[in-house]
């Protein structure tokens, strides 16, 4: 197996994010509305819709509530299975995930029978990549993911991905509407992805995240699907994610959580054997 797809959870970001171009356009809510209304789902046809300011939330109370539903810690362990599928090439792996809020990300991929076969550190500053396989070590900057993405990607963006907080998210929003399933969708307009965000419109949780590219002559686009919320640890967390792209060959990657916990003390191991080249 090639670098990336070895160390999945880089891959999302790296190829979810970064080099796949446009499946299809955001669909454009039915009706722009400025910062204090809101629209009502259902339209008749060669009619205004109705504007009902109770129906919705104003967008600027919206935001405010997507913003406080974020999933506050101060570490962050979890065990999920993962998988993904690039054209002819597929794989899949047992991830063991540890994150120190704001600080240190780690990451463990077991393979067949269990067997360890790559180890990820990333701080803020740097990312240190430990095949087993082939007994090699990398070391990187943490530019190196905005190298590979080419969006301003940093730790923290890849901190809210793996615990289900919305990322890109942008206070200019365009529009807001209730959808035909009774899911609350906003339209951001942000200086580098165009974000369609769907809700849950009775408790805020994330159901989907669509990003499309809002830079000239760039064709970037992502797709997220978040799932099977649990409410075990006092907030709702996805237990199921879904990531589909598509560039020279369709990604597809799912990840299944299948235990996580919050808040509880955590150790970081990352011990170099002296034989392992570095590269």
């Amino acid at each position: 197996m090639r670098l990336v797809p070895i160390f999945l959870f880089l891959s999302i970001i790296m190829c979810a994010c970064g080099t796949a171009r446009k499946v299809q356009n955001i669909e454009q809510p039915a009706v722009k509305v400025d910062t204090t209304v809101a629209v009502e789902a259902e339209t008749k046809p060669a009619h205004k819709p109705v504007i009902k300011p109770e129906a919705v939330a104003t967008t600027k109370d919206v935001f405010e509530k997507v913003l406080k539903n974020n999933i506050d810690f101060s570490t962050f362990s979890a065990k999920a299975s993962a998988e993904f599928q690039q054209g002819k090439e597929g794989g899949n792996a047992t991830a063991f995930i540890r994150i120190k809020k704001d600080s240190t990300i780690w990451l463990s991929l077991r393979f067949t029978l269990g067997i360890e076969g790559a180890r990820i550190l990333i701080t803020r500053d740097s990312i240190k990549m430990m095949n087993f396989q082939k007994k090699n070590i990398a070391y990187r900057s943490i530019n190196y993911l905005e190298e590979i993405s080419g969006i301003p990607l940093d730790f923290v963006t890849l901190q809210d991905l793996i615990v289900g907080n919305p990322i890109f998210i942008d206070s200019n929003i365009v529009s807001n509407k209730v959808n035909a399933n009774n899911e609350l969708e906003i339209l951001m307009n942000g200086r580098i992805f165009k974000h369609l965000l769907s809700l849950d419109s009775s408790d805020l949780k994330i159901l989907h995240s669509k990003l499309d590219d809002n830079v000239a002559n760039r064709n970037r686009s992502c797709d997220i699907t978040y799932s099977d919320y649990k409410n075990d640890t006092g907030g709702w967390f996805s237990t199921v994610r879904k990531i589909s792209v598509a560039a020279q060959s369709k990604l597809e990657i799912n990840l299944d959580f299948k235990q996580y916990s919050f808040n509880q003390s955590l150790t970081f191991p990352f011990n170099i054997p002296r034989n392992y080249k570095r590269i």
